[in-house]
């Protein structure tokens, strides 16, 4: 049976979807071979109906919700496609495609107890148009058996960067920040550190009307206002202990406004912006101190490793770490994500647990996600 699998990532950040074709037959040591990798951005229209959804209420929001998925499904579908004619690869030869969808709400344990998690994605829609299995739905399980659904990408990154007899720590800087702690020991633990890249693009496209940040160019031109940083460190989640997971719901633009506005309503936004890239890298940073103990290497991705000035904040507060890309290790920053809902999905096909209870607080390991077939 094949072992190759297409996997899917669109996280908050917004800017769109990351493919990857994963050969889980590669030989030698390494979990799995990038057959091939594609990008595709989102048009701003979308990006700013996901973005939008994230927010509560809304006329005709279930109506848009349901266009938005079908829509995004779509946009996964011509990822598909790019990564198939890039390689080569006959549709039939592909086993399945893991798609997590796009997270519009997660609000774990809250309400009744179990509380919820939504993933806007047309999967049924994605297996029509590509005629490949769709494995999606991939957090509820984990969420009915008492975990927060999230992060998911632990698992993998056990399997992929795990060492024997070493601790290393791997973080990805999406739209949120999340820290897996893979221990010497063998246990792993991970969560959502807090705003990674969400309140910075938030920013920089207010201000400057760029999607992001190149590079942290702008934030590494201004200063860091110390009585703002001060006031967004002392947000309770920061100090929760893990199993924790976090999103827009709460890091968001009128997060920053209320905490701005209490603290220098007339600070200049190029230093506002500084000090959110530090608010990133102090978050992250004290997670890895306090939860990484023994690691000395933080292994980056996801766009944030492609920020130089949030990398250098990052190390200048991680002495004694190497912090590197995920690259330095084998796959590029910007496939790690994808290629861990490929693993997902094969981990589904195979019926084999890929939940962390001790990084969701699950009371057990569940098999993740749901089935759509080709036919």
């Amino acid at each position: 049976m094949t072992e190759l699998y297409v996997g899917l990532m669109s996280g908050t950040s917004l800017v769109g979807v990351d493919g990857v074709l994963a050969d889980f037959t590669a030989p030698g040591p390494d979990l799995l071979r990038v057959v091939a990798h594609a990008h595709r951005p989102f048009p701003p229209a979308l990006a700013a109906e996901l973005l939008a959804l994230n927010s509560a209420g809304g006329a005709g929001e279930l109506h848009r919700a349901a266009l938005a998925g079908n829509a995004l499904a779509r946009g996964y579908a011509e990822v598909v496609e790019a990564v198939l004619a890039a390689s080569g690869t006959p549709r039939d030869q592909v086993r399945a495609i893991g798609a997590h969808g796009q997270t519009v709400r997660h609000r774990p344990r809250e309400f009744d107890g179990t509380g919820y998690t939504l993933q806007l994605n047309s999967p049924a829609l994605l297996a029509e148009l590509c005629g490949i299995d769709v494995v999606a739905d991939l957090r509820s399980r984990d969420l009915a058996a008492g975990g927060q659904g999230a992060p998911l990408a632990p698992a993998f990154h056990r399997a992929m960067f795990g060492r024997t007899g070493e601790s290393v720590a791997v973080l990805n800087l999406g739209g949120i920040g999340n820290l897996t702690a893979l221990r010497a020991d063998g246990s792993t633990i991970g969560f959502d550190c807090g705003p990674g890249n969400a309140l910075l693009d938030h920013w920089c496209r207010l201000h400057t009307g760029r999607a992001y940040d190149d590079g942290g160019s702008w934030a590494a031109s201004g200063r860091v206002i110390e009585p703002l940083l001060e006031r967004l460190r002392a947000e309770p989640y920061f100090t929760l202990p893990p199993p924790k997971s976090t999103g827009r719901d709460l890091f968001n633009p009128d997060w920053l406004q209320a905490r701005l506005a209490a603290s220098d309503p007339g600070a200049a936004p190029v230093d506002v912006q500084a000090t959110l890239a530090e608010l990133s890298a102090a978050a992250c940073a004290a997670d890895v101190q306090a939860h990484a103990a023994g690691a000395r290497v933080l292994l980056v991705c996801g766009g944030g490793a492609f920020n130089g000035d949030l990398m250098r904040r990052l190390a200048a507060r991680l002495p004694g770490i190497d912090v590197m890309c995920t690259d330095r290790r084998g796959l590029p920053a910007d496939q790690v994500e994808a290629c861990a809902f490929a693993w997902l999905a094969r981990a589904f096909v195979r019926r084999e647990c890929a939940s962390v209870p001790s990084v969701t607080g699950a009371t057990g390991a569940r098999v993740l996600g749901a089935l759509y077939p080709a036919g």
